[in-house]
């Protein structure tokens, strides 16, 4: 259970380090081209601005996300408060792929496979860490 749970953890995180900094600092176009089949240099400039923007932002807040999980990996690992940080912000990003399944409509098989990949993560972390955590930090 150690192995498979430190094995999501690093796929996971190592994901949203490496899209959060590709999407936020590199070529976000590239994503919205893969990810949604859509070229954004079809959309006026006002749109396409805005939207990159926000892009950006939301993957560097991605990116930041992965940073804090790598540097606190210990933690995590070891203590309550921290555990539950990074499960409850891993978990939010899962119930926002819920949500938008019941309110969007159906996803792609990519992002399914991100949201059944990132489910099955979140469990075996949650499952192996819960009766090994410290309530109290340091």
């Amino acid at each position: 259970m150690r192995n498979l749970s430190y094995f999501f953890f690093y796929t996971y995180v190592g994901l949203v380090v490496l899209a959060g900094f590709r999407g936020a600092f590199i070529y976000p176009s590239w994503d919205f081209s893969f990810l949604f089949s859509m070229d954004v240099n079809q959309l006026n400039d006002f749109k396409r601005i805005n939207l990159l923007s926000q892009y950006r932002f939301l993957r560097a807040l991605e990116l930041g996300f992965g940073l804090f999980s790598l540097y606190f990996l210990k933690d995590i690992f070891q203590y309550k408060i921290f555990n539950t940080l990074f499960l409850l912000i891993m978990g939010m990003g899962i119930m926002a792929r819920v949500f938008s399944w019941l309110f969007d409509g159906t996803h792609g098989l990519l992002t399914k496979f991100f949201l059944i990949y990132e489910a099955i993560g979140w469990r075996l972390i949650y499952k192996y860490t819960k009766p090994k955590l410290i309530s109290h930090v340091y």
